[in-house]
């Protein structure tokens, strides 16, 4: 096991991930904000160098004090022999299986080894499999191949319009963290709201202010690049909101030369339409999150 350290290892590792792109995206968003200041203190730990087979993103040891904190404890995982990585992610100087604890990755094949892990360090592992999209900005820069123009939306890629007399675009700020932890799937807790908190002061955040001054719809960024926790409030839903705050989140993070990309839930209809509007491609591989308790 090797923590690769400097500008020069981490910028190699960045240019590596490219080259395995969509398998790689959720590592290489990760790795690519390493690169860009490292807000939330994560190292990348490799199997061995250069020529590695897999990658595991994860914060810093100090940074995880709270053992019940998966919001925290959380590690990005990428293999070129996903089947093959047992040993390596089974070291505890990899990945603290002590803890409560997420593993987020493209490859749904993972989840074999991480069963065997479980019944290995006695943990329980829970995988929710979801489709991966990349918006078609970052696919003509990064993955082109990916491009399908017989699948693109009629749209153009754009959202229908909006009112903008009624409804403004903005940030939210650190007291707005409450109502994005309520309608988050995966939220409604103290240490979710902690964690919208910290993405909201690390990276760009995009909303629509109602008539009232409040956000009505808005969309985060999380500690691996991916647009995350988007949301609207009930009474204002199929009104496009969310469309427009996306698309306008994506034009902001292109211009910054973000590699922007997102999830959806499988039953999730009305965001898969949105994505398809907006001309995000679904990727052959999906979006994977493993959440394991100890027993």
């Amino acid at each position: 096991m090797l923590s690769l350290q400097g500008a020069q290892m981490l910028q190699k590792l960045e240019n590596s991930l490219r080259k395995s792109l969509p398998a790689s995206l959720k590592v290489y968003g990760t790795v690519f904000h390493i690169n860009q200041g490292n807000p939330f203190k994560l190292k990348a730990l490799v199997d061995k160098w250069p020529d590695f087979n897999t990658v595991v993103v994860r914060p810093e040891e100090q940074e995880m004090t709270d053992d019940l904190d998966h919001y925290t404890n959380t590690y990005q995982i990428y293999s070129k022999d996903p089947k093959n990585c047992l040993e390596f992610l089974g070291s505890p100087e990899v990945i603290n299986w002590k803890q409560h604890l997420q593993i987020q990755s493209s490859h749904a094949s993972l989840n074999e080894v991480i069963q065997n892990l479980a019944a290995i360090k006695s943990f329980k592992a829970k995988q929710t499999e979801c489709i991966l999209y990349m918006a078609p900005e970052t696919a003509r820069k990064l993955a082109p191949s990916l491009l399908d123009t017989k699948n693109l939306s009629s749209t153009g890629g754009r959202p229908k319009v909006i009112n903008q007399e009624l409804f403004k675009l903005s940030s939210l700020d650190v007291t707005h963290a409450a109502l994005v932890n309520k309608f988050w799937l995966f939220g409604g807790n103290e240490r979710s709201q902690r964690l919208i908190e910290r993405c909201i002061r690390a990276f760009p955040s995009y909303c629509l202010l109602g008539p009232e001054g409040n956000p009505v719809s808005w969309g985060l960024m999380d500690q691996t690049g991916e647009i995350r926790m988007a949301g609207t409030l009930p009474e204002y839903r199929e009104q496009g909101l969310v469309s427009h705050v996306v698309y306008s989140q994506t034009q902001d993070l292109d211009k910054l030369g973000f590699p922007i990309y997102s999830h959806t839930d499988k039953s999730n209809k009305a965001m898969q339409n949105m994505s398809h509007t907006l001309n995000h491609i679904i990727m052959p591989c999906t979006w994977n999150q493993w959440n394991c308790v100890p027993l």
